[in-house]
């Protein structure tokens, strides 16, 4: 790899930092078996006593890798040993999850976001207890018969852990623990972190619907109302420990020796199942962080707090990024900053890569980081694209037009006007029972 086009990640992350974007960050890249590129940037919080990021030490929510590294993973394993089919109705594993529809809902239909189950619900603002919002969850109603749209929907991560503790028959924090992160030696990565991790663990949100500061208690609401461990949101972990798992991924399931997963259920989960997805993860297509320049076969996952992890089994390579963006930003824009050093950070990563067949020749001539479009400047209003002189004489023009319309009832305007009318009145007619799709989710 090209050390030249390596240092451009040191750049791209301080450029996001100086924006006001996050504080600090933790980058790791991964080629070949080796961290070619590990660094800790700013701090954990802005102040200036906050102790300096270390990709061994500093500690992340990792919001929505939640749902690969812990919940994914989790079913892989499931899968592997012959307990859990893609096919497999959630009812029978799950005998509350009844409903319209709902006897028609997978596994598979889980993994790639099309159970039909809504985006979220916000549990936290009426579940009493972490039980009476698992069973909100397990109540939700189908927007739409499952397999007919992608919505990405953290309920149906949850449902997927519910499944995972089912089948197990233990919590998804204690079955992932014995057998992925222990096994792997990843001992800075937990749901529900420990009071002596809370000083070096990246603080998150200063004013939640909880009333104080967040550090080291999980970021996301619905995840802290579901008591902490969820499908969707609630494990923590740090960057060194992110990169033995994402060897591990690059290596067939298996990491120095540690059998974790089969290499054929790793194939069978990463590679694209429906539309941009794969069995829980999300295939690199320019979007979400990915760049522009990793292989087809890249998968990955972002994560809202901030943190994304992108491998790129072409290369043999992967990319990491952790920041607490959440954390009292200081740019306009911060989900825009996040966005733009993501995908610099994963097109520095494939552009560095020198192996002949691989190599990328032609640099962009600047990164999204050095443009840094829309971070900080007030966005343009439309209206004042046109100057004052200009919009009255249109307004004119328009009020003349329709007093002549009024005046002329036979005229061309009314014509039109006439003619729109019946064009709404026919589709409210024969556009009865039409499914609407749904918006689209953010990974």
């Amino acid at each position: 790899m090209s050390p030249e086009r390596l240092e451009i990640i040191d750049r791209v992350v301080n450029e996001g930092i100086r924006a006001g974007g996050f504080p600090g960050a933790a980058v790791v890249i991964g080629r070949g078996g080796a961290a070619v590129w590990r660094k800790g940037f700013g701090t954990l919080g802005w102040g200036a006593t906050s102790p300096a990021v270390s990709t061994d030490r500093t500690i992340y929510d990792l919001a929505s890798l939640t749902k690969v590294v812990a919940t994914t993973t989790a079913a892989m394993i499931l899968f592997d040993e012959g307990r859990l089919s893609l096919d497999a109705r959630v009812v029978d594993i799950i005998p509350g999850f009844v409903g319209k529809w709902k006897d028609e809902v997978t596994i598979r239909h889980l993994l790639t976001h099309r159970s039909g189950l809504p985006a979220g619900r916000d549990l936290w603002r009426f579940a009493r207890s972490a039980d009476e919002a698992r069973q909100a969850v397990i109540a939700t109603q189908l927007g739409y018969r499952p397999g007919r749209y992608f919505e990405y929907s953290d309920l149906g991560a949850d449902m997927l852990g519910m499944v995972v503790e089912a089948v197990a028959g233990m919590p998804l924090d204690v079955f992932i623990k014995q057998r992925v992160f222990d096994p792997l030696g990843m001992n800075d990565t937990f749901f529900l972190p420990p009071d002596s991790v809370r000083d070096r663990t990246a603080p998150t949100e200063v004013s939640p619907p909880r009333g104080y500061p967040l550090q080291g208690q999980v970021h996301d609401e619905n995840a802290y109302a579901l008591g902490g461990v969820a499908g969707h949101a609630g494990l923590f972990g740090t960057a060194d420990d992110l990169a033995v798992f994402a060897q591990m991924m690059l290596d067939g399931g298996i990491y120095q020796g540690t059998r974790i997963i089969s290499d054929s259920t790793v194939r069978l989960f990463t590679q694209r199942a429906a539309g941009s997805r794969a069995l829980g993860w999300e295939m690199a297509e320019g979007r979400h962080g990915a760049g522009e320049y990793l292989s087809p076969t890249a998968y990955g996952h972002v994560g809202f707090t901030g943190t994304s992890m992108w491998i790129d089994p072409q290369r043999n390579m992967f990319v990491i990024l952790l920041t607490n963006r959440v954390h009292a930003a200081r740019a306009r824009r911060p989900a825009t900053v996040i966005a733009d050093v993501r995908s610099d950070l994963a097109d520095a990563a494939a552009l560095a890569v020198t192996d002949e067949e691989l190599r990328i020749i032609t640099m962009p001539a600047a990164f999204r980081a050095d443009r840094a479009v829309n971070w900080n400047k007030p966005l343009r209003s439309r209206r004042s694209r046109h100057t004052k002189g200009r919009t009255r004489p249109l307004a004119a023009a328009v009020r003349a037009k329709s007093a002549s319309s009024k005046a002329k009832p036979g005229s061309s305007a009314n014509g039109a006007s006439k003619a729109l009318g019946a064009s709404k009145a026919k589709a409210a007619k024969g556009g009865a029972g039409t499914a609407k799709k749904p918006a689209k989710g953010r990974g």
